[in-house]
């Protein structure tokens, strides 16, 4: 059993998307792109707990936190126009045993094109690419009534066949076998007997109903706590019992003494925990507090339970790198593929995302109206798969990661406008900011023949892309500037030269003071302050990539570093970080003030 696609209207962050996911599934795109919220809504409609939380659904889950009806002024909303949240889920591959369970639900999906049939084999139609589907809907809304949200779960046809819908209930939902991990939430109550933990559904799933809430309860309520005379405590209560017994009858009340609170199944299934020895003693504690990488490789090794006792399980995960070494965030990968039908991962770790390919890579990306839409990668000519495989740690995931890409002609550029952006920020935070803090990641070309070929590959994915680098050709500089939003063109032949020529005779002195200078240099040039512009020369250029522009920016005052630079980060801030517009007449907070109080 796998998901085929998820459609997605008014939850969080996301207006509308449509998602069609691989067996083997990657979900990337910059912080807030509405990864998680994928997961968040596959799991409303087949995780089989998530609809015991009440509400199901609350204001925030509605996108733009909108869930009654707009009206003009004056006018009363119409329940029916009320925004809704709607998530279609479409399974395939099929059971024969779900096949039977689901029956008249079933539909006939042609995988290839994503048209449904009623029927298996429609005439005209290639029945290779046809499969048994099963489309389930979550609903969620505000009920005016009662003042409150509802949702629920239907198989998707009866929402139109049927009247009422058929529901698709918590016993259906554990026949479709989807579990969603989160680090914080699945770690924190692995071991514990919650509704929902690994171990509460490893019980469920061998089948296990421990009968000891009883016995326990009987236990606990019959333990006073503190009753030895020598603690005190038994004293001071009898002492307020006799004071008690002087303003009211006993009925009332007597006897007070200390037991262990909230003596019900649900407090019990809360505290009660395991516990886990820690280093090489007996020392026991709860396994929650150990630490984040041991928690999550414990729960690897839970997961590992489940899935021999519950075949075609579909694994959701969030974040798999955290707190954990990179080796076993590789393994944690490849133990997912192993034991489930399908996984579907979000991560920013490169160690991760270099163990999927191509097309189970989905790139994610949201427009400010919030629709939601996914891309694949697609290599240029010149880009070869062997070159993107092998060099996709030091060059193309964290261009995958951003929504702001920055190519970079070379490894010198690479290195050297993120520092000088940095210490402009530094020394003038009010007209600069690094690149960090405009979300621009910037990638190196590796040369200026594939500037164009890299920005074109990001800007399919739906990325801003800029481009930095020397004096090009006309014909050079039309490609680039075809599939980029702005290049930063200077006139100089090299960065070497651009910073040579344009900084002061004090900043290269001071530079070439500071440096432990190589001894086939030195020999060169004896006094390399004295002949600082030559000597720094022979220096970048022996240092090319390898920082030598980049600490000397890092060092430089603002006046000292060339104008073109500072003039193209000021650009770059304009662009990804514009100012605020300024208020409406009447909108400041003077006449706010104003209208309040008069």
């Amino acid at each position: 059993m796998k998901i085929y696609s998820v459609a997605i209207e008014n939850f969080r962050g996301i207006r509308t998307a449509t998602i069609v996911l691989p067996d083997r599934a990657v979900l990337i795109g910059d912080n807030n792109t509405g990864k998680s919220s994928v997961i968040e809504a596959i799991d409303l409609v087949l995780g089989p707990d998530r609809l015991n939380r009440r509400p199901p659904v609350d204001e925030h889950d509605f996108w733009q936190g909108r869930y009654v009806a707009a009206v003009p002024e004056g006018e009363n909303a119409v329940e029916g126009d009320a925004p809704k949240i709607r998530i279609n889920v479409t399974i395939v591959h099929l059971s024969i045993e779900q096949q039977a369970r689901f029956g008249g639900h079933i539909e006939w999906l042609n995988v290839e094109t994503g048209d449904l049939y009623a029927e298996a084999n429609p005439a005209g139609v290639d029945a290779a690419a046809i499969v048994a589907a099963l489309r389930v809907t979550f609903i969620g809304e505000y009920n005016f009534d009662e003042d409150d949200f509802d949702g629920n779960t239907y198989y998707t046809r009866s929402l139109t066949e049927d009247d009422p819908p058929a529901t698709f209930s918590k016993k259906d939902k554990q026949h479709c076998g989807f579990l969603y991990l989160r680090s914080l939430r699945t770690g924190s109550r692995a071991l514990s007997l919650e509704h929902g933990s690994l171990l509460d559904i490893i019980l469920r799933l061998k089948e296990i109903r421990p009968q000891m809430w009883e016995a326990t309860i009987a236990t606990l309520a019959g333990f006073d706590v503190a009753s030895d005379p020598e603690l005190g405590i038994s004293g001071v209560l009898e002492s307020i019992n006799t004071s008690l017994k002087k303003y009211v009858p006993q009925e009332w009340g007597a006897k007070p003494h200390l037991k262990v609170s909230s003596l019900t199944r649900e407090h019990l299934r809360k505290v009660v925990t395991a516990f886990i020895a820690t280093g090489n003693g007996d020392h026991a504690a709860p396994f929650y507090r150990q630490g984040t990488g041991t928690i999550n490789m414990l729960v690897l090794a839970m997961l590992s339970q489940i899935a021999e006792d519950k075949q075609n399980v579909i694994f959701a995960m969030e974040e798999v790198e955290t707190a954990i070494p990179p080796y076993a965030q590789k393994r944690i990968v490849h133990e997912l593929r192993k034991l489930s039908a399908q996984s579907i991962i979000t991560s920013h770790s490169p160690y991760v995302l270099e163990e999927f390919g191509l097309e189970q890579t989905v790139i994610l990306a949201r427009s400010d109206g919030g629709d939601l839409s996914q891309a694949k990668i697609a290599l240029p000519d010149s880009v070869k798969h062997k070159r993107y495989r092998q060099e996709f740690r030091t060059r193309f995931c964290e261009g995958l990661l951003a929504r702001r890409v920055l190519i970079a002609e070379g490894a010198t550029e690479a290195t050297a406008f993120p520092a000088a952006a940095r210490r402009l920020a530094e020394l003038n935070p009010a007209i600069y900011s690094s690149l960090e803090a405009l979300g621009l990641c910037i990638i190196d070309a590796g040369s200026e023949s594939q500037i164009a070929d890299l920005a074109l590959l990001y800007r399919r994915l739906g990325k801003r892309t800029f481009a930095v680098c020397d004096k090009q050709t006309d014909a050079a500089k039309g490609a680039i500037e075809a599939q980029v939003e702005h290049l930063f063109m200077h006139e100089e032949k090299g960065i070497e030269d651009l910073v040579l020529n344009n900084t002061t005779a004090a900043a290269l002195g001071r530079f070439a003071e500071m440096l432990d200078w190589p001894p086939h240099l030195l020999a060169q040039y004896p006094d390399p302050k004295a002949q600082a512009v030559a000597a720094l020369k022979a220096y970048f250029g022996w240092s090319k990539g390898n920082w030598g522009i980049a600490e000397f920016l890092a060092q430089c005052t603002e006046a000292e570093i060339p104008q073109w630079i500072r003039d193209a980060c000021i650009e770059l801030r304009k662009r990804c970080d514009p100012p605020p517009a300024p208020p409406a007449a009447g909108a400041n907070g003077g006449d706010l003030f104003a209208d309040i109080f008069g």
